[in-house]
């Protein structure tokens, strides 16, 4: 019988969307009420309406492309945090830069629960090899390692010899890192003759965990989990033994909506992950991660309830010059906004040497006459470039969370 971290993991749908109704107008207001940035750009809603998803899905979406420019324009943080700068436990540095507070709480990131999940438990030694200098990486790892009571050997990056040699000495049965240091860990152990044989489970992040690198891992003795968390909101979700996408973490909440929109889009559809966290010092509210993935129907097999996500499907952050003009996600969205008729949309950019053309394909359930004529007009307003319209019917376009497709040969 699986193993949870708690209670919150099993709940019913009634419970999770009672707990929710609590939860969000309590963390609305107190953004409001903290943060210089939310204070103004929720000062006209009222918390006490913000009960579920679908009155959460009306509020404005920030997103993580925004946050340079407002941490410049509102130094140091954007007025995005809601405990003053000179009482938090440490302020990051992500490449950017941009800049990420953690607060003086336990396990502030919520990392716990996906060790847990990978099968890390209290009182064993974690081998944590993400960075400690200047991204909250390692941190993030090592708060949650000790809110589950697991000692933690701070290894950070590099030094692959002295990190094996480590492992030789220390034997621990948890790993933490990227799954390619891993392997680099692994096999220079075994060039060098050291028994690292104690790593039993390691939970990773930060790239790719194809099949056959997990099943090259699996065959040195370690059971391999993921786990997707960013800098600015901590876990987003992770991997239980069920290997069957992505649960969304208890302390989250998370929609997929349409790129350049707040609008989520159906169960399956991919499109960009937006996330609500329930942080008392950085109270992100609809924080668009530029991250695509889908909703993944069903529960996972492993008992946990919460919604489930494909995992990482690329970026949603499109933004394409086409003859010197930017062409914007949110442009298409208005056009699609502008024609009821229009159901999805994809502008397509296609081309060599600098001969750039695009094609706005529109997917309609009928066509009424002059359809295609007018939103060739209103792609024209919207973006100060001419393009062909395509009447393409209902299913048609690709289900892959691109509004944008540069298709130009670059030879």
């Amino acid at each position: 019988m699986a193993e949870y971290y708690d209670e919150l993991e099993t709940r019913s749908a009634d419970a999770r969307a009672a707990w929710l109704a609590e939860a969000l107008p309590r963390q609305i207001a107190h953004a409001r009420a903290k943060s210089a940035h939310f204070g103004r750009s929720l000062k006209d809603i009222d918390p006490a309406v913000v009960t579920d998803r679908a009155a959460l899905a009306a509020l404005p979406v920030i997103r993580k492309s925004d946050l340079q420019a407002l941490q410049q324009a509102e130094p140091p943080l954007g007025g995005l945090n809601a405990t003053p700068a000179g009482e938090l436990a440490r302020v990051f540095m992500s490449p950017g830069p941009i800049f990420e507070p953690e607060g003086d709480g336990p396990d502030g990131f919520r990392f716990a629960r996906a060790l847990f999940a990978a099968g890390f438990r209290k009182g064993e030694l974690v081998h944590n090899t993400f960075a400690y200098h200047l991204t909250p990486a390692g941190r993030i790892c090592e708060s949650g390692a000790h809110a589950l009571g697991c000692p933690v050997f701070p290894a950070g990056v590099g030094n692959t010899e002295q990190q094996v040699q480590a492992i030789a000495a220390l034997k621990p049965r948890n790993y933490v890192g990227t799954p390619s240091f891993l392997r680099i860990i692994l096999e220079k152990a075994k060039e060098i003759g050291a028994d690292v044989s104690s790593l039993r489970h390691a939970l990773v992040s930060g790239e790719a965990l194809p099949p056959s690198l997990r099943a090259d891992l699996a065959g040195y003795g370690v059971a391999v989990l993921q786990a997707y968390a960013t800098a600015d909101v901590g876990l987003i979700a992770y991997e239980s033994e069920a290997k069957e996408g992505l649960i969304v973490d208890e302390g989250a909440v998370v929609e997929i909506v349409r790129p350049g929109t707040g609008d989520p889009v159906p169960d399956g559809e991919v499109g960009e992950v937006v996330v609500t966290v329930f942080n008392p010092d950085y109270p992100l509210v609809r924080f668009g991660t530029g991250d695509m993935s889908a909703v993944l129907a069903g529960t996972s097999p492993c008992g946990r309830t919460n919604m489930r996500i494909k995992g990482w499907m690329g970026r949603a952050d499109q933004t394409t010059k086409i003859k010197g003009m930017f062409v914007h996600p949110s442009q298409v969205a208005e056009i699609v906004k502008r024609h009821p008729e229009i159901d999805r949309a994809r502008l397509e950019v296609t081309g060599e040497k600098g001969q750039d053309s695009m094609a706005l394909l529109c997917e309609v359930a009928g066509a009424p006459e002059g359809l295609a004529d007018a939103i060739g007009q209103t792609l024209t307003a919207v973006t100060k470039l001419r393009g062909a319209v395509k009447l393409v019917a209902k299913g048609d376009l690709p289900n892959d969370g691109k509004v944008i497709a540069d298709l130009r040969s670059y030879e």
